[in-house]
């Protein structure tokens, strides 16, 4: 699907009205308007304002109540934690309350309807959200939910046969982009429930998803193509990168992204280069963090798009290796033997040029000044995840997570304290699981089980004080909370509710 195709968004839809009533801050969080649903034809609303707003008794937040139904946050409508009862039990009362039913397609809405129920994270975010599925569903097995898992991957294959990928989430404003490629994942998890037919019942879904990372990688004269790179010091072989095509603010951080540009006094090229670079982040679902940023300091010096991350090119090394399994499956004998190929190379290339023997660690790789980046983040545990490392690498890894990433509450995500979200003090449900998983790997059972243990008791401490399970935890000081982002931290939560019931299954096995 091309961009001419796609649904109109909000501020596609709703011109000057949008841009008024973001930049008004008419509401204190800029994704409310671009979730509220218009009443009637965008068209109608857009003259009814052309004709009122300069009237002397206008007011824009009465004609937007009018015209507009504005969206509730998810988990409320009277749900009491029974926090007696601890998170395993409040979990899985929790997953009803987060999932939605199939959509009903509704006009002027920016969600995109999906053909099955689906669980939400909560609080400010309504709507599926890609790789936070992923760690959603390890909760969901362990919960016996077998069906929402199911439901779920039948979403996402949906989304990949209607648009040709997997969006950010099922909104016309997140159209532009994807997320971290976990869809092959979900399917191995569902082939451990279901068997390997899984594989090949969702291999054309795979193929395509691989397809749209790996567009115009067949451009061997074009060094940088949208999401793939080629690199000198490596001839021959395709990497990844995030990226995103639309130069402009995204609709549901318009008002911060116009007044971020407006002070670096950024304007057409230059203002729509700082857009790439954030939607690149957002891509990633590190937005944001000191990983993405020149000058830790400051968001002006943002350049993800320049990056080529290694987590990234891990998950790709893993749908390639789920493409091979899925062809030997079908019985495709030279498409698996490609795919083997593929794998093969793409992990020689992880092994050799995000690692560095000085540092005794995984770096993501700048492809502006051809060198490694020189910030640690759990984005270095990703080797380790997909069995990927040496022993002596992953022992060199294991070193560094245990004396400077381990903390009292668990694994923090950089060492860089910036006040953005993904940087020190906070921690992460999904990089929890990933570090842990990734120790366990090679062996590193004692320190694994040490980050685990701490990451679970933090969020029972928060739990028995809130009644809450958390978007993310502040995992240097427990007695402080998080900081940093675009918006207040969360409670629901999806993947913290996923990786806690899985964590939990292991202590109590």
């Amino acid at each position: 699907m091309t961009n001419e195709t796609r649904p109109l968004s909000p501020d596609q839809l709703l011109g000057d009205l949008f841009i008024d009533v973001q930049t008004s801050r008419l509401f204190s969080d800029s994704k409310t308007f671009v979730d509220c649903v218009p009443l009637t034809d965008p068209e109608q609303i857009l003259a009814r304002y052309e004709a009122e707003k300069n009237k002397a008794d206008f007011d824009l937040k009465s004609f937007v109540l009018t015209h507009f139904k504005v969206p509730e946050p998810v988990g409320g409508d009277g749900f009491v934690s029974d926090i007696a009862a601890g998170p395993v039990a409040h979990i899985h009362r929790l997953w009803d309350r987060l999932t939605r039913p199939a959509d009903e397609a509704v006009p002027y809405d920016s969600r995109v309807p999906l053909p099955k129920p689906y669980v939400v994270p909560g609080g400010r975010f309504r709507e599926i959200f890609y790789w936070d599925s992923y760690f959603t569903m390890l909760g969901l097995m362990d919960s016996g939910r077998h069906d929402l898992m199911r439901d779920m991957i039948a979403n996402f294959a949906h989304l990949i046969d209607e648009f040709g990928y997997i969006p950010n989430g099922n909104r016309t404003y997140f159209l532009s982009r994807s997320q971290p490629p976990y869809f092959a994942l979900m399917v191995g998890l569902l082939a451990e429930v279901d068997g390997p037919d899984a594989l090949t019942n969702y291999l054309p879904q795979l193929q395509r998803e691989y397809d749209f990372w790996m567009d115009d990688a067949g451009d061997a004269a074009s060094v940088v193509s949208r999401r793939t790179v080629r690199l000198d010091k490596r001839p021959g072989v395709v990497l990844n990168r995030y990226w995103d095509d639309t130069p402009t603010p995204r609709p549901e951080s318009y008002r911060e992204e116009v007044n971020l540009s407006g002070k670096l006094n950024l304007a057409g090229p230059l203002a729509a280069e700082l857009y790439i670079h954030i939607r690149a982040a957002c891509e990633s679902g590190w937005d944001f963090s000191s990983r993405w940023l020149e000058n830790e300091a400051t968001m002006a010096t943002i350049r993800a798009a320049d990056i080529v991350p290694v987590d990234l090119n891990c998950l790709l090394y893993a749908l390639e290796d789920t493409l091979r399994q899925a062809y030997v499956q079908a019985g495709q004998s030279d498409k698996a033997a490609r795919f083997d190929q593929l794998a093969m190379t793409r992990k020689q290339a992880i092994l050799t040029l995000f690692w560095n023997e000085e540092t005794g660690f995984f770096h993501d790789y700048d492809l502006v000044s051809g060198t490694l980046i020189a910030g640690l983040t759990l984005a270095g545990a990703f080797p380790l995840f997909f069995n990927l490392a040496t022993d002596a690498q992953a022992t060199a890894v294991h070193d560094r997570l245990n004396a400077e990433f381990l903390q009292a509450g668990g694994w923090v995500t950089t060492l860089l304290k910036t006040g953005q979200q993904w940087d020190w003090p906070n921690g992460w449900a999904p990089l929890q699981w990933i570090v842990y998983k990734g120790l366990t790997n090679y062996g590193f059972t004692e320190t694994a089980e040490t980050g685990r243990d701490n990451w679970l008791s933090l969020n029972n401490r928060v739990f028995r004080a809130t009644g809450k399970m958390m978007e993310k935890y502040n995992v240097v000081d427990a007695a402080l909370s998080t900081g940093g982002g675009e918006y207040p931290n969360q409670d629901g939560f999806g993947w913290t509710n996923g990786v806690y019931l899985r964590f939990d299954k292991y202590v109590n096995k």
